[in-house]
This record gives structure tokens, sequence and C-alpha cells, in this order.
């Protein structure tokens, strides 16, 4: 069960690095949790954002954690989701007791805005690995998901304007969120009106480029009693891949959201109707409409209509990001941490004027790569039957 949470500061936080938003956030997981450092054996990080300097040996090392239990999976910004599924088995195994996970980067600092418009490239670099067969091609980071985009237009006549309404529904929930990068409230029309990126994905279907770091503490039933804050359990978690370059998609109308949603519910032992929030991965627009498909919240290929029904939106039937999204509060590279902790933040009933009323269940579903890796966590404020 989680007991802690703790984020570093954000969006813009030009006096930390990588490494600091990793010890930052970490130093405020352990006091939400009121335990003491000491108390950890177990600790698991990406890394990712700051090269060697911030994986998770190197992590342990520099936060003086004496561990029983490491691991520094790395599924891109679906990573945070596949580290629950793996700390629950570890605990419940008894490999550690109490564990720290981490996360941290200065992405808005050190490189600035680019939207994710650069080739795979490196420059001086070359290209290492099997993206050295796509680089040719002149492809983007937006430009893959831009396929799975136009894919689905193509085969479902999902259109830009539906997906805009997510983009719009996310903006509602940031602009009550004093650190969101982006306040001001917008419309489809301004969605459709921002610059393409590529097509069909426009600037305002593009996630921010943020500073930040999260990282929470997960633990035994036994230890969480004595702690201050009501525990979060974990009720299910799985993980699914279909691919890891995008030249390796087999089906650009589907996710490995549909293996991982069902398999995280079962295990959980719930269904759609019982679940109170979403906390889907939006790095772009047509990231969440392909995760609702998958993770059966809206029909395959319906997805686009479903949207329009106003089912995310702040007093919908399954509120989604309500801390304000990728898309306009923080996305600092890999945003799998921060569904975690605004879950627990409603779970536990913090989350003040964006809290959603009985909230009990939350569905965080990260994605990694090019929606290449899904993980799905169930969390809820109230212990297993």
């Amino acid at each position: 069960m989680i007991v802690g949470i703790g984020l570093s500061d954000y969006p813009r936080a030009p006096h930390l690095d990588a490494v600091q938003h990793h010890v930052l956030a970490a130093r405020r997981a352990i006091a939400d949790a009121g335990i003491a450092k000491s108390d950890l054996d177990g600790y698991v990080s990406a890394g990712g954002a700051g090269g060697m300097l911030d994986d998770a040996i190197t992590m342990a090392e520099y936060l003086r954690i004496d561990h029983r239990y490491i691991d520094s999976t790395m599924t891109g910004g679906s990573s945070f989701e596949f580290h629950v599924q793996h700390l629950a088995a570890a605990i419940r195994d008894g490999q550690c007791d109490t564990a720290l996970v981490t996360y941290g980067s200065d992405r808005l600092s050190a490189t600035g805005r680019g939207l994710g418009t650069g080739g795979f490239t490196q420059p001086k670099q070359g290209v290492a690995g099997p993206a050295q067969y796509e680089a040719p091609y002149g492809n983007t980071l937006v430009g893959a998901y831009a396929m799975h985009a136009m894919r689905h237009m193509h085969e479902f006549g999902t259109t830009s304007e539906q997906l805009a309404e997510i983009a719009v529904g996310v903006r509602e929930f940031a602009s009550l969120n004093p650190l969101a990068i982006y306040r001001d409230l917008i419309t489809v029309d301004d969605v459709l009106a921002s610059r393409m990126v590529a097509d069909p994905l426009h600037k305002l279907d593009c996630c921010a480029v943020t500073d930040g770091g999260g990282a929470f503490i997960m633990t035994t039933a036994e230890r969480a009693r004595d702690l201050p804050n009501a525990p979060v359990y974990v009720l299910g978690a799985a993980g699914a891949q279909t691919h890891w370059n995008i030249s390796q998609q087999t089906d650009f109308s589907t996710s490995a959201a549909a293996v991982a949603g069902p398999r995280a519910m079962q295990h959980a032992g719930i269904g759609v109707d019982d679940v109170d929030l979403l906390m889907l991965y939006d790095s772009f627009t047509i990231t969440v409409l392909m995760l609702l498909e998958g993770l059966g919240f809206a029909p395959r290929g319906e997805g686009g209509p479903w949207v329009q029904e106003g089912h995310l939106r702040r007093g919908g039937r399954f509120p989604m990001n309500t801390d304000g999204g990728g898309l306009s509060s923080c996305h600092p590279g890999m945003r799998g941490m921060f569904l975690i902790t605004e879950a627990v933040r409603q779970l536990r009933g913090h989350a003040g004027v964006v809290q959603v009323p009985d909230c009990k269940v939350a569905v965080c579903a990260g994605s990694g790569g090019y929606l290449s890796a899904i993980g799905v966590a169930v969390l809820s404020s109230e212990a297993p039957s």
C-alpha cells in the first residue's frame, strides 16, 4: 500500500537539477509518510533524466538508502505503474518492507521547449540500435503519435474536434491548480487554431515540457497501521508491451492497454463502473483516446464520440487528470509518477477544489515509448474485500 507521496518544485525550477528533484521529492514523501529514512529497505527509480547520474544504483548511494531490494525498470512514462506492480509483489514476498520510488527531471530548465519535434539523431553521436533504421526517414516523437491519430481517424472517423475535447477538459482542471504551467481556459476552437505540429496534432494536442519530480512510498499493511495518513491500497496492477520502436508497431489503432487494463482490473476485482477517477497518461490527446479504449471505458473506435459526451470533464462520470495533466500542468518527461501521486491525493480526500466526491477507486494508466509499453495500477481508499 502507498503511505507517502511528495512532489518537487514544478513547473519551472531552474534552481534544481534532475538529481535534486529526486531528493526534494523523496524528502517530502518521507515526511508525508511519517517515517525515518532509515526505515527504508527498498529503493526504485527509472532514472532517464540525468543520464547515469540518476539511475537507481547511483541514486540509492546518493540518498544513502541501505536497501534489501532495488529496481531500475525503465519503460518510459509508464515506468512507475510497473514499479507499483513490482513493489507490491516484492513486499508481499518479503523482499522488502518499506520502499521509496523517486523521479526527477530538469527538462525545461536544461533544454527548453521543443515540443518533441526533434528527430532521432544525437549530435556528434549518431543513432545506435534499432532507431538507426528509422532516423533516415525523418520521423519525430510527435510524428509517431500523429500516425496513431491519423490511423484512428481513417479507421473510425475520429475528428480533431473530438481530440480537442480532451485538451479542453484537462485545462479546466489546470485552471484550478496554482502550480500548473498553463491555466487559461481554452475551447475546442482554440485547440484547432493552434499551430499544427504533426498532422493531425496541433500544439494544444501536445503536452507541456516542464521541470518536476515526484516520489511515493509503499509498505506492508502492518507497518501502515502505525503511520499518520490513511493508506492507499494497491488492488491490482499489470503491464504489457506491443513494441518499442515505432517501426515495429503492428496495429496503430490499438495499444497494450487492451491487455494490461483488463488484467489489472480483473486482479483488482473491479469493473469500469466501479472507477471514480481516471489518471491517464496525456502526452498527447491521442494517447488518452487510445488508453480509454484499451482500458474498456469506451468501445474500440468509439472513443471520440464518448469523449464529446463530457465524461472526462469536471463533474463528469470519469473525471480525468485532476491536477491538470501533462497537457496543461506538468510533464517533465516521464509523467507516470504524477498519475500515482495525484490519485493518492484524491483517494485521501486531500485534493481541495478539484476533489472528486466520494473518490474510492482510481485507475492510473501510464504509457511509455510511442504507446509502446503500458502500465496500469488500480488504487483504492478501501482495503480489498
